[in-house]
């Protein structure tokens, strides 16, 4: 499988996303470079969409048919795509704060960590739908670096679409999410404008 290997804060700066987004307490000691000149419409719209698939760690192909999916729903577009981005299984497990980064959560999920209505999932673009429970193994459970991400999420806020029982390490999805429950600035109708070409 093809996977990003660019360095997560060069990136981050290069797209303009600060590094907690990703779920990264470091920041670039370099000041960036101002833009020489102004950027083009087809640049916004291509620099969105690249945040976006950096954010969510996904490639094009893969994007792509979120894109497709999301047209063919009832409702905006944009926001289709946001709410299925964000109903991926690696993007739950993370913004439950079971793992530090959505690469983390992806590879707990691959690992077979990660129970959903008590069984085993190993699939992480697989779309988590309302009353869904989502949990870890207990051999994870129990494991000092499953405590340790614990301890240091705790203090993160879980969406309200999201419910987590801290004692048990468990997660229900309550509601889909919206598009106000999205952690980061983003003009998604650049998205769709860049597709609908």
């Amino acid at each position: 499988m093809a996977r990003n290997m660019q360095p997560v804060l060069k990136r981050c700066r290069t797209l303009g996303i600060e590094p907690a987004v990703m779920g990264i307490d470091k920041s670039s000691n370099r000041n960036p470079k101002p833009m020489r000149r102004k950027q083009s419409e087809y640049g916004r719209q291509l620099t969105e969409k690249q945040k976006v698939k950096f954010i969510y760690g996904m490639l094009e192909k893969q994007f792509h048919k979120y894109y497709d999916i999301a047209t063919k729903m009832p409702g905006v577009t944009g926001s289709n795509l946001l709410q299925l981005l964000e109903s991926r299984l690696d993007n739950v497990v993370f913004r439950l704060g079971l793992a530090n980064t959505r690469r983390e959560s992806r590879q707990l999920v691959n690992h077979g960590h990660i129970l959903v209505n008590g069984k085993r999932l190993d699939i992480p673009s697989y779309r988590v739908k309302v009353g869904d429970v989502i949990s870890l193994k207990e051999k994870t459970q129990n494991s000092d670096r499953m405590k340790e991400i614990v301890e240091v999420n705790s203090s993160r806020q879980v969406p309200k679409w999201l419910d987590m029982d801290k004692n048990t390490l468990t997660g229900k999805v309550i509601a889909l999410a919206d598009r106000d429950d999205i952690d980061f600035d983003v003009e998604e109708h650049l998205i769709v404008e860049l597709y609908s070409k």
